[in-house]
């Protein structure tokens, strides 16, 4: 019957076009379009569903297994990444406009099965074509995506557009990028506000580089407003990546916000690109050589290019100052440089009685003096000296003369001490930070948070809710740091437990830590620290499960499945995991909650937000979770029983 389908077929189009004039193309109406396009599917679908059956059968199964072939984007997209983060925001949004999107993990022939009833369907109910790439438009911006892209529809379409610096309500005029068609959105670039949104007020904008610099997202919006937005990120990533039915999961809490929204970064890496010919295909190629001063600071949004910034108002007083030094200091000597770099800016403390912080001040000032009178001879000795230019992944070293005036300060002044700041760019100096009444140094070009502003009251949250209440059975006596880096936990809660054990994969991370315990009294006897991969923890310590505590705060990729395994065997009785990818925490903790396998199942406590940068669509998510009684057997009667897993 197939065979004799397309006969018919051509025989009603021939009829069809024998009333058309001569020398004019065949007339179709749209109902006989739509019976072609039916009648194609129906001699195609058998076709492949009998490819599908052969490819499958027994007999066939040593040929080769139709592997899913994926796009290069596809290809770099992990689970958490910012990239799969917007799909699945994507996909929700045009499911609650009725277009449900096959997953991209399909072959390459369902694929282009999908394309094509796509095709057909757009054909059928005769859309608007989208517009072309490099051309404008303007859309409604209907909600704002977890990685703080505003996400927005055209009138007439399902077709979603990705616009950066939006919020809900605006209509913005946008410059169509790219469409990426199998998975129904357009990347474009923000071009104006037609209509501002109820949300938006940009006299609320405190600089000037914001809709160009990829950095900020939200300074348009009130701060309580982005503080809303946070909690809503956090609630889509436990529906989106946890796989846990709703029930296992609480209500979030109200994002707790930082102390301040501008002036909070500690750190901050400005960098510029090489001049032509920084990077020579041949070894004996002559190095490119800046004509003038390179353009200094972050990339644009959406581009690969530097957009040069004099100023950057989220950083800390004493950063800003920092990079107007180097700025000053590369107009100088950007001659010497061959390659594109990195610059470090690094606040650094120095805490003093309010009785001798005069006398601080003072010789800071005769520092920068001396540093200013022996430039032109520092700079013609640091000229013979010079090192080769640094690698694109390396801080620039300063100068002598910018070493003689990075004393340049700013102070705070508390009741009983002013703290004196400065900036470090030198990647291997020690730098000094206070959290309360807890002090930590650390080579500056390590990591630690970088919003100092907000740890205080960030550690005091932990700490008041490290341990169960004293009513819930055995008390907690032992805390376990995973991914301790140089020991803000390990040391900050401290006080709480008889004895913690902090470790981490990178060895110079537990010198810090070692070297912080002791400037902050804590012996062996209260606190230790191993250099180890967190993946051989449990076999490092010794404590009970029954009374420990874990706290997890691993990279941005989360904790891989044999630390979970292992965590889940070790059965610790409370888990507090802090994450900075609130999309792969909620990926662990839903292994940890659902419990398949061997090991033990925990139920979720609570889940809250901490915005550690403030105008930005980043959040920080804190997890705590109680061990289930039921899936323990032998382990304390105090820990929680777990909902059955639905």
């Amino acid at each position: 019957m197939a065979a004799v389908q397309p006969a018919a077929s051509a025989s009603s189009a021939s009829a069809s076009s024998a009333s058309a004039p001569a020398g004019e193309p065949p007339i179709q109406t749209q109902t006989q379009t739509q019976m072609q396009i039916q009648m194609q599917i129906q001699i195609q679908q058998p076709q492949r569903a009998a490819k599908r059956a052969f490819r499958d059968s027994p007999g066939n199964s040593s040929l080769k297994k139709w592997k899913p072939k994926r796009t290069k984007r596809e290809r770099n997209m992990t689970e958490g990444s910012s990239e799969e983060v917007l799909r699945r925001d994507i996909e929700d949004l045009l499911a609650s406009r009725g277009v449900n999107l096959q997953s991209s993990d399909h072959g390459e022939q369902e694929q282009q099965e999908q394309q094509e009833q796509e095709q057909q369907q757009q054909q059928q109910q005769q859309h608007e074509p989208l517009p072309q790439q490099g051309t404008e438009t303007e859309v409604d911006v209907v909600e704002l995506s977890s990685t703080g892209d505003g996400l927005a529809l055209r009138p007439g379409s399902d077709q979603v557009y990705v616009v950066p610096f939006t919020v809900p309500g605006d209509v913005a005029r946008v410059k169509v990028h790219r469409h990426v068609l199998h998975e129904h959105h357009t990347v474009a670039d923000f071009v104006a506000i037609v209509k501002p949104s109820p949300l938006r007020d940009d006299a609320r904008v405190r600089c000037r580089y914001f809709s160009s610099c990829g950095g900020c997202q939200f300074q348009m919006l009130d701060y309580a407003e982005q503080l809303r937005l946070k909690k809503t990120v956090l609630e889509k990533a436990y529906r989106n990546f946890s796989s846990l039915a709703p029930g296992l999961v609480p209500p979030v809490g109200d994002t707790i916000g930082s102390p301040l929204e501008y002036g909070y970064r500690t750190k901050l890496t400005p960098h510029f690109d090489g001049p032509p010919g920084s990077r020579p295909a041949r070894k004996n190629r002559p190095r490119g050589a800046f004509e003038s001063c390179p353009d200094i600071g972050f990339m644009r949004k959406g581009q690969r290019k530097v957009l040069d910034i004099e100023d950057c108002p989220i950083g800390t007083s004493a950063v800003r100052l920092g990079m107007a030094r180097e700025r000053a200091r590369m107009q100088r000597e950007y001659q010497n440089y061959h390659r594109g770099a990195t610059i470090l800016l690094r606040e650094n403390t120095r805490r003093y009685p309010k009785d001798q912080a005069a006398a601080a001040a003072a010789a800071a000032a005769a520092a920068i003096r001396a540093g200013e009178e022996a430039g032109p001879e520092a700079e013609a000795g640091q000229a013979e000296s010079q090192q080769p230019p640094p690698t694109t992944d390396q801080p620039v070293p300063l100068t002598a003369t910018a070493t003689a005036t990075a004393t340049a300060t700013t102070e705070v002044e508390a009741e009983d001490f002013v703290d004196v700041k400065s900036c470090e760019t030198d990647s291997k100096a020690t730098t000094t930070e206070y959290v309360g009444d807890h002090v930590f140094t650390n080579p500056a070009g390590s990591f630690f948070q970088n919003n100092n502003s907000i740890l205080p009251r960030f550690t005091a949250y932990v700490r008041d809710r490290i341990l169960p209440p004293p009513s819930s059975g055995t008390p907690i006596k032992y805390l376990i740091d995973a991914y301790s880096g140089s020991g803000l936990f390990t040391i900050t809660l401290a006080s709480a437990f008889q004895h913690s054990t902090g470790i981490d994969i990178a060895a110079d991370s537990i010198a810090s830590a070692r070297s912080n315990a002791s400037l902050n009294g804590l012996g062996d006897d209260r606190c230790s620290f191993i250099a180890a991969d967190a993946g051989e923890l449990f076999g490092s310590v010794a404590y009970p499960a029954d009374e420990t505590v874990v706290v997890l705060d691993p990279p941005r990729k989360g904790c891989d499945a044999d630390f979970l395994a292992q965590l889940r065997r070790f059965a610790p009785r409370r888990i507090l995991y802090v994450s900075c990818n609130v999309h792969t925490q909620a990926r662990d903790v839903g292994v940890l909650v659902r419990g398949d396998g061997q090991g033990a199942r925990y139920a979720i406590e609570s889940l809250v937000g901490f915005d550690f940068f403030p105008q930005t669509g980043h959040v920080e998510g804190v997890a705590i979770l109680n061990r289930c009684e039921a899936q323990s057997a032998g382990h304390s009667a105090a820990a929680k029983d777990c909902p059955a897993n639905i």
